[in-house]
């Protein structure tokens, strides 16, 4: 009788160690995330998460370099297109270039040799002093000036449009000394090439 009760017990104990006991399927749980916790492996599901997650990552930064890029490419050809719209200013009754004159063109200069499909139209004016006939001719000489420049250090004379336009277009009214000097210059407009600008080199 004894023997049976302690085989029973025995075989009790041994049932509800086994019932204890997990069963094993072969995968290591995670910790919930992406990356499993320490000394855990990750599963199938846990590295395409984590691929994912890397591969956005990655995209982030790409899109934010390429945002950085353009933005200062923007900068840069806005820079150029300030250099290129400086206008040239001359003494009075006069188609001769000053040497501030001359320093602006050779700044021009670079960014036209380093862009051979800019084109530029350049526009002579003069102040309202002298007949209309007189200054549209000085506002022509005052082209001429700016184009023969440009053309003796290189430039095709073809790329340099010239106008005048005399007296017809002043930049400031009031008949003051400053004003009369604001209206003696040359104008540069850019007429081709301009959507994708070089620096000079």
């Amino acid at each position: 009788m004894n023997r049976i009760v302690a085989l029973g017990l025995l075989s009790l104990s041994l049932l509800a160690a086994c019932k204890k006991k997990q069963p094993e399927t072969g995968v290591t749980p995670t910790s919930g995330g992406g990356t499993p916790a320490p000394g855990e492996t990750c599963d199938a599901a846990c590295r395409a998460r984590n691929a994912a997650a890397e591969k956005a990552a990655a995209d982030s930064a790409a899109a934010a370099r390429a945002r950085a890029e353009a933005e200062a490419r923007l900068r840069a050809t806005a820079s150029i297109r300030a250099t290129l719209g400086q206008k040239v200013y001359f003494e009075y009754d006069a188609a001769e270039l000053s040497a501030d004159a001359r320093a602006l063109l050779d700044s021009k200069l670079g960014i036209l040799l380093a862009n051979p499909g800019l084109r530029l139209r350049v526009t002579g004016h003069a102040d309202e002093r002298g007949s209309d006939e007189y200054n549209l001719a000085l506002g022509q000489r005052r082209a001429v000036a700016v184009k023969r420049y440009l053309g003796d250090r290189g430039i095709d004379g073809a790329r340099i449009e010239i106008l005048s336009l005399g007296e017809e277009r002043p930049e400031v009214t009031d008949g003051t000394e400053d004003s009369f000097r604001l209206n003696r210059r040359a104008e540069f407009e850019i007429i081709a090439g301009g959507d994708t600008l070089m620096p000079a080199k």
